[in-house]
């Protein structure tokens, strides 16, 4: 049988594989609902991909384009998915600057990249969640994650800490708002970076 290895080539760090400012999010959506597959299919069928390029399999959905378009896209997807009562949870991890990414499989729209805005801005509900933030190829990286959790504390969305991650808590909206807000900090600062999040809505003990 032929193994398919892997072959990064010459990456290092400081030289993202992309020349194109791409951003990505790898998303799953879980609803804890006997009706998932619709609720799922049916928020993601929803959303206006017009300025990203996406992919979804059997495991997972890609968003890759810019910052603001992929952040739109996926913001929609959460709050599509919303069924009031359902506990459902997002986890996605975004990047951006990869050494090992390449300029691929990507749309750039540069006007209007939030096209979903206008239909998504009043949906709104509380959720609570945790984030991790790793700045690449950055000796003061401790600092960059100090500055964008103390600006969550500010914007009363970060909600405490513990290890391995930061708590969240607060409007869907807020909570969106704020982790593009980190992306966009981070990203303008380190040539790569890596961010997991994991949210949380209808949580059975109602601890929102």
């Amino acid at each position: 049988m032929q193994k398919n290895y892997v072959n990064y080539g010459n990456c290092s760090v400081g030289k993202p594989g992309s020349t194109l400012e791409i951003t990505g999010a790898r998303f799953n959506l879980s609803p804890m609902s006997d009706d998932f597959k619709s609720i799922i299919l049916g928020a993601i069928k929803q959303v206006d991909l017009s300025k990203v390029w996406a992919e979804t399999d059997h495991i997972s959905t890609v968003y890759r384009g810019k910052e603001e378009a992929v952040f739109d896209a996926l913001k929609a997807a959460f709050l599509y998915a919303y069924k009031e009562g359902v506990h459902m949870t997002l986890e996605s991890t975004i990047s951006k600057g990869c050494p090992g990414d390449t300029d691929s499989d990507y749309t750039l729209e540069l006007d209007d990249p939030k096209v979903n805005q206008a239909e998504t801005e009043a949906i709104d509900f509380p959720v609570i969640g945790k984030f991790a933030l790793y700045p690449m190829g950055s000796d003061n990286y401790m600092a960059t994650i100090a500055k964008v959790v103390n600006e969550g504390i500010d914007r009363g969305v970060v909600t405490g800490s513990g290890h391995y991650g930061t708590n969240l808590g607060g409007s869907a909206q807020d909570v969106f708002d704020y982790l593009e807000y980190v992306s966009h900090t981070v990203g303008s600062e380190v040539s790569h970076y890596i961010s997991q999040f994991t949210l949380h809505c209808n949580v059975p003990e109602g601890e929102i």
